[in-house]
């Protein structure tokens, strides 16, 4: 991946690729892993977030520690729901204005039927979502914050649920 490069001859258009491209990957390495060679936000080797949710049973999703209000279910719940959001908006709609964020959090426990689905919906909305930030709608401030956004959200949820599950964890940094 290269860093985006400022040069005098750079138009708006190569900059923009550039940007989709460097988010797209960002995404890419929470979502499903990073390489063992290289890696920009997790460490090499990382299995990324649908792996490590792979790793957690139902009632492990389901348990809630304590001190916190808060499961890991809620937390995939939160994401995919927010994905989804993002999705619609991508299609053309504006699904902001009636979004019930505080759903999410409602579900605390998940069976093994409901957390296989679940699982199944955020990677669903994850791959949709990777799609969407290749498209070549122009870059506003508000799209750019918002696709900026998205990779910082799923970022901090990813930590989020490891430390509510050590066993969704990836691997530590090499000395």
């Amino acid at each position: 991946m290269a860093w985006i490069k400022l040069t005098p001859d750079m138009t708006m258009d190569s900059a923009t690729g550039q940007i989709r491209r460097i988010l797209t990957a960002l995404f890419g390495e929470l979502v499903d892993g990073a390489s063992p060679d290289s890696a920009f936000v997790l460490n090499p080797s990382d299995p990324g977030l649908l792996r490590s949710l792979d790793r957690l049973s139902a009632a492990d999703a389901s348990r809630v520690l304590p001190d916190h209000t808060t499961s890991v279910a809620a937390h995939v719940d939160h994401l995919r729901y927010g994905l989804e959001l993002l999705n619609r908006w991508q299609r053309g709609e504006d699904p902001f204005a009636g979004a019930d964020y505080s759903a999410s959090w409602k579900r605390v426990g998940v069976t093994d039927a409901e957390w296989t689905a679940l699982k199944t919906e955020l990677r669903i909305q994850a791959e949709a979502w990777s799609a969407a930030l290749e498209d070549t709608r122009p870059l506003d401030d508000i799209t750019l914050t918002g696709i900026v956004a998205s990779v910082v959200h799923l970022a901090y949820h990813l930590g989020a649920i490891r430390q509510l599950a050590p066993q969704a964890s990836g691997p530590r940094a090499r000395d």
